[in-house]
């Protein structure tokens, strides 16, 4: 019997979080494999893993109770088409960095205003039911693609590198937690804050793991990047519980 009190996605516990900076840093790299490492292009990419995407949401909104390896696939899924989604945008259309992170941050706030306007709250813990739960999904896509284009724009059009980029998002991330304990400062408003962030810290890791020396990364193989993450993500979502938000309706 489906317990109508608990949501479609988990609770924001620690290790949500740890998981999903490592679902992000393997967006990057496995993006990266499939339209670099692979030559098959940002388009074919942004293709293969829309298709992706876009069968973990069928599933995900199908299945009646909250199930953490379907909610981490397509996690994972919002993350790789981001990827390859916004490598396309800024590099392809050749409308750049900047060009790219304005466009998605009007898509991703023209997202959230209309799924407020819709349903009249955008907090995570009212996601159950279809038209929550694709609102939540498209929302998390536009923050993902957001996210991998504002980590190339800090890294390599602002110059602070991979590193760098990573040390700006990570203080960020807990000026989001002093936020959270020290205020009283709208939770949902502090969640896709730090949910947003999350992902350009994953790019930058990502791009550091993988991107040659003389460009500032370790040069270290995509695939066995990606592979590794994968292994950890796992591992992570079977040895640590993940139980579901409780739904506020």
């Amino acid at each position: 019997m489906t317990n109508n009190k608990l949501g479609k996605v988990p609770e924001l516990t620690f290790i949500f979080w740890i998981i999903k900076i490592a679902a992000t840093t393997l967006g990057e790299t496995a993006g990266d494999a499939v339209s670099m490492s692979m030559n098959l292009g940002y388009l074919v990419g942004t293709a293969i893993f829309a298709a992706i995407f876009l069968a973990s949401v069928v599933v995900q909104i199908k299945t009646p109770n909250f199930h953490p390896a379907i909610y981490w696939i397509t996690i994972i899924a919002t993350t790789t088409v981001g990827t390859t989604l916004a490598d396309f945008a800024d590099r392809s259309l050749g409308i750049g960095y900047a060009g790219g992170s304005s466009l998605l941050l009007f898509l991703l706030l023209i997202s959230l205003a209309t799924w407020h306007w819709k349903l009249g709250s955008i907090s995570i813990n009212t996601v159950r039911g279809f038209k929550p739960e694709m609102f939540y999904w498209v929302t998390i896509m536009f923050s993902q693609t957001l996210g991998t284009a504002l980590g190339d724009w800090t890294a390599d059009s602002m110059e602070f590198g991979y590193l760098g980029s990573a040390t700006i998002f990570s203080l960020l991330l807990v000026a989001i937690v002093v936020l959270k304990f020290k205020t009283k400062i709208s939770r949902t408003f502090l969640f896709w804050s730090a949910f947003i962030l999350t992902r350009p810290l994953g790019a930058v890791l990502g791009d550091f793991l993988d991107k040659p020396l003389d460009h500032g990364g370790l040069a270290l193989s995509r695939y066995n990047a990606s592979a590794v993450l994968l292994v950890f993500i796992v591992i992570c979502v079977l040895v640590f519980p993940n139980k579901a938000a409780k739904n506020s309706h």
